[in-house]
């Protein structure tokens, strides 16, 4: 594998830009899944499922991801995932058309299967680079999610009420749109070639044993924590918003500014990784979500819903940019497309879980209850990492 910070900077601009239009591609789904949900679900409680069916999606396509991307290659690999996400557009478009739930949750899978494409274009930007420039290249993918936090939710707005009376229809036309783009985006970017089976005997260590490695289980914890906590908070936000008799602009325009929050820190957070450390900013991240869950419990204003959103996406980008890089720094090359799917595919069967709870936690419990289930998950993280702190830690690879 050619290790080049030229080439891996352009690469990580390239999947800047893939992420920006998949980015938008995801938050048409979750600004307006619960909403439709809601409307052709058989019960309320049923209305956060197509968020957890986009989350199913996700998970289960994480492993067939990343064996599709030692076969054929990364960049072959992502413009399949772009393909699904077109398919996913239209098929969500034809479910509001005939009033099908269970066709409408079909397609939000498939948008989660193209998210797992998608979620793997923060190692690609890394597959190049040096040690030193990885923490960069992963923060300068997750930027280029900051432009799908205007695309996305603006696309929404605008587009809602096209074609009456079928609300969001033109919304997912326009998100098989955007995935057709990165299509024609991703075809410039430059990976290492698909792997061939002629690396020498003993590159690549048994799954096992990589996965016994504390650090890379408290990596992936941390992930799962950061992703999890997100989901559940993000998924249920518009339906809290509406029962606080908020509209559903203002709901689409609190997830718009959550996911600035998510993807704006990617201007800084890899070199502040590499100025402090990954811990540190891990720890900070951890510590954003826990302020998320009280501003949250602080009043159910338009103002405390934005400011708790903008919180939650600020501690998400750190600490799942960090949790990130802990699991980068440490495998070997021949090890990453296999151990990274493991991750995610944990990562998302967490989150799947979560979602769906979501939505039974807020008609059950209500929001308040929802909110308090942050603490537990980040205080235990950040136990964990502070007990990470004090070992003796490898050096990257």
């Amino acid at each position: 594998m050619i290790v080049d910070d030229n080439l891996a900077r352009r690469n990580a601009l390239i999947l800047a830009f893939a992420m920006a239009l998949a980015g938008a591609n995801a938050s048409v789904v979750i600004a307006t899944g619960t909403l439709v949900g809601r409307m052709l679900a058989p019960s309320p409680e049923w209305a956060t499922a197509p968020i957890t069916t986009f989350v199913i999606g996700t998970a289960l396509m994480t492993m067939p991801a990343a064996s599709l991307m030692r076969r054929i290659g990364r960049r072959d690999a992502y413009r399949l995932g772009a393909l699904l996400g077109v398919l996913a557009g239209l098929l969500s478009a034809w479910s509001v058309h005939s009033g099908s739930f269970w066709t409408f949750m079909a397609s939000t899978a498939l948008c989660g299967a193209y998210q797992a494409f998608v979620i793997s274009y923060r190692f690609g930007a890394a597959d190049n680079a040096t040690p030193a420039f990885r923490p960069k290249a992963i923060s300068y993918v997750t930027l280029g999610g900051l432009a799908s936090a205007i695309v996305g939710p603006q696309l929404v707005i605008h587009t809602k009420d096209l074609i009456p009376p079928f609300t969001f229809l033109a919304s997912y036309l326009g998100q098989a749109a955007v995935a057709g783009l990165a299509i024609l985006v991703l075809g410039l970017f430059d990976g290492p070639p698909p792997k061939i089976d002629t690396s020498p005997a003993g590159e690549a260590r048994p799954v096992r044993e990589i996965l016994r490695s504390t650090r890379l289980r408290v990596a992936i914890f941390c992930g799962a924590v950061a992703q999890a906590l997100m989901n559940l908070i993000m998924t249920a936000t518009p339906l809290a918003m509406l029962g606080c008799n908020h509209t559903d602009t203002d709901s689409t325009l609190a997830i718009q500014w959550h996911i600035v929050a998510m993807y704006l820190p990617g201007l800084f957070t890899g070199a502040l990784i590499i100025r402090f450390g990954v811990y540190p900013i891990l720890m900070i991240g951890l510590a954003l979500l826990a302020g998320c869950g009280i501003v949250a419990l602080a009043g159910i204003s338009v103002s405390h819903f934005f400011l708790a959103l903008i919180l939650l996406g600020l501690g998400w980008n750190l600490a799942f940019v960090g949790a990130t890089t802990l699991v980068v720094d440490g495998l070997r090359p021949a090890e990453r497309t296999r151990i990274q799917g493991i991750n995610d595919m944990i990562i998302f069967a967490t989150t799947a879980f979560a979602s769906l709870m979501a939505g039974k936690i807020l008609a059950w419990f209500g929001w308040a209850t929802l909110n308090v289930t942050i603490f537990p998950f980040v205080v235990g993280a950040g136990l964990l990492v502070l007990w990470l702190m004090r070992q003796p830690q490898p050096r990257a690879s």
